[in-house]
């Protein structure tokens, strides 16, 4: 005989378990949908010189000498200009697109105030340099830029709560870019080569003073690239009797190059958790202006010589005619260059700088890769875990538990 009552009973068991695996999915995918915007990405904070400069240079008192708001610069990606020293994007515009990332406004850029910069600031200006005293006047210095970063921290745990900021903070990858100027500043006022090495340490202390400010505020991965050999640069040899390479400005980034690399290694040990990733741009460059045809998906066809400028390998700074200069020439295609002009590299110079800063191996970037800083995130994780967890024994676990609770209802 049938028993309807059972066949009731048995229904309504079979209801709640429908309705407990709907609650059940709901609880996975709120839990994601939880995690709100900010946590979804990681933030990228970046400071430097004209290596970086998204644009600030634009917004202070500053000289033509200092900017690059005007044709043709960003001729092949922007219009108008942007006031990156480029034809193009910059490294870190790169970055921010291999981290899934927008590209990252301007700090000073009052059209972005009011957005909370969740996925980051570029605080570089054009010109500086790790010391206060470089070009002090016409440009924001690194000090400055770590003040900047301050306010900007203060605003996120208003607007965020302590907690939620603190989160935002810890998983941040900040990148630095920045030392040329304050060793070119150095040689333009004719200082003796027996003072480098002191001045050497004192812009490796102005900086590692930096990266403890960030580390302080709970930042823990930094990511920065090594100075360059601009010394055989087009500006460099422009100005050189012969049109030599200047050898005293390679030696004094060769020196802070070892330093930097040593003090990381301190900060490594100092800092729990501290991850870093020491970038040697300076060997990429090289390599580049050596041999050009080796590099590029075309390859470069001129590695010593800029695309934009005047006089001798156009290593006058002139390009666009605003510095003084009125006239200067212009290549047909600035992808063939690495240099777009006297100091700066093309886009596609610094999109192949990015990736291998992105992904190169230890030969490239050490201990780290700037990949491994961004994939070094709770939400990341977290998810590449999920996907090792078997679905079926994480949903048979939930349901036991909702099993167990209804029983206890029932009994009570």
């Amino acid at each position: 005989m049938i028993s309807f009552r059972h066949m009731a009973v048995a229904k309504s068991d079979l209801g709640f378990r429908l309705v407990v695996l709907y609650l059940l999915l709901l609880l996975l995918t709120g839990f994601q949908n939880s995690q709100g915007h900010f946590n979804r990405h990681v933030a990228f904070f970046i400071f430097g010189d004209s290596l970086f400069d998204s644009g600030n240079n634009n917004y202070i008192k500053t000289t033509p000498e200092f900017q690059a708001n005007f044709w043709p610069y960003g001729e092949s990606y922007f219009d108008p200009p942007s006031g990156r020293f480029s034809n193009g994007r910059l490294i870190p515009d790169f970055i921010a697109e291999f981290a899934g990332l927008p590209l990252i406004p301007a700090y000073l850029d009052p059209r972005y105030h009011n957005n909370g910069f969740l996925y980051g600031a570029n605080f570089a200006s054009g010109g500086s340099g790790v010391l206060v005293e470089t070009n002090a006047g016409f440009v924001v210095d690194l000090k400055t830029q770590l003040q900047y970063f301050y306010d900007l921290e203060k605003r996120f745990r208003k607007d965020l709560g302590g907690l939620k900021a603190q989160q935002l903070l810890s998983d941040a990858v900040y990148l630095f870019g920045c030392g040329v100027n304050d060793y070119a500043v150095l040689l333009s006022n004719n200082q003796s080569s027996h003072h480098h090495q002191q001045y050497v340490e004192m812009v490796i202390g102005n900086l590692t003073d930096v990266f403890k400010g960030i580390l302080e505020k709970g930042g823990r991965k930094i990511g920065i690239a090594t100075i360059p050999p601009l010394g055989c640069s087009p500006i460099a040899r422009a100005q050189q009797l012969g049109n030599t390479c200047n050898e005293e400005l390679n030696t004094l980034a060769s020196l802070h190059n070892r330093a930097l690399s040593k003090k990381m290694k301190e900060l490594t040990k100092q800092f729990e958790g501290f991850m870093c990733a020491n970038y040697d741009l300076s060997t990429a460059l090289a390599k580049r202006m050596r041999n050009p045809s080796n590099y590029g998906t075309r390859s470069f066809k001129v590695g010593d010589t800029a695309c934009c400028g005047s006089g001798p390998f156009r290593g006058i700074f002139s390009c666009g005619g605003k510095r003084g200069i009125q006239e200067f020439e212009l290549c047909d295609n600035p992808d063939d260059y690495v240099f777009f002009d006297a100091p700066h590299p093309s886009e596609a110079a610094s999109r192949q700088f990015a990736q291998l800063f992105w992904d190169g191996d230890s030969n490239v970037t050490t201990p780290y890769n700037l990949k491994a800083l961004f994939q070094d995130h709770p939400w990341i994780r977290n998810a590449k875990n999920a996907l090792n967890d078997s679905l079926d024994e994480t949903v048979i676990s939930r349901l036991k538990q909702f099993s167990h609770m209804n029983t206890m209802k029932k009994r009570a």
